[in-house]
């Protein structure tokens, strides 16, 4: 797991819709933190330093220290409110998170070797069914990604979350079926070959049966 980045925070005393808009209007972004064990507190960070981390398009599969007034909590973003036209974060609600904690996340799939990759060198394309990974992880290890050895896929060969190693006490949320991740299609050229040879081989096939018909 990455290093555990630090956001700085602030307590708000502005609540409701129009202190949030002054808050906004200040260049910071209303949120909350709330989790087990205390009452919910209200915050504010920097909009600039929030949409940074925001457009990392792994907000809310990330770990960050909440640092207020010196004091760092362990949290993970859990809701983003956005700007209905600009897609802007309007609003984050953080979760507080112990190091026992399991949370659910969506982690990215990487591939690798796909260079020596028998299905794509022979033509074949990689098709992506899953872009991302539902995983439920400890809270202290959360994987940057899942990685997909394409080494020995070939043709044809749908590759599934069980052919995938993941982490110790990582597990998919999804248990009820082994999972499609990618599949190696057929080159087109091939496929298309593939079809009319069999509606040749459908063809002859209705030749003979009409000419032993005929016969009778």
């Amino acid at each position: 797991m990455a290093d555990i980045q630090e956001i700085e925070v602030k307590i708000r005393d502005q609540i409701g819709t129009g202190g949030s808009r002054a808050i906004r209007r200040d260049g910071n972004t209303p949120a909350i933190l709330y989790g087990t064990g205390i009452d919910p507190i209200n915050i504010t960070v920097e909009t600039k330093v929030l949409v940074k981390h925001f457009q990392t398009g792994r907000f809310l599969s990330t770990l960050y220290d909440l640092n207020l007034d010196g004091k760092k909590t362990r949290v993970i973003p859990k809701d983003v409110q956005l700007h209905p036209v600009k897609d802007t974060p309007l609003h984050v609600d953080f979760l507080l998170l112990s190091k026992e904690a399991k949370v659910v996340v969506e982690v990215p799939v990487s591939f690798i070797n796909d260079d020596i990759c028998p299905g794509i060198k022979k033509g074949g394309v990689l098709n992506v069914v899953r872009y991302n990974v539902e995983l439920s992880c400890p809270a202290d290890a959360i994987p940057e990604n899942i990685i997909v050895d394409l080494s020995e896929a070939d043709t044809g060969d749908s590759i599934h979350i069980s052919a995938v190693t993941l982490p110790e006490d990582v597990t998919p949320t999804i248990t009820d079926r082994d999972f499609t991740i990618a599949t190696i299609a057929a080159p087109a050229g091939i496929t298309e070959e593939a079809d009319e040879t069999e509606e040749v081989e459908d063809s002859d096939a209705q030749e003979t049966s009409d000419d032993e018909d005929s016969q009778e």
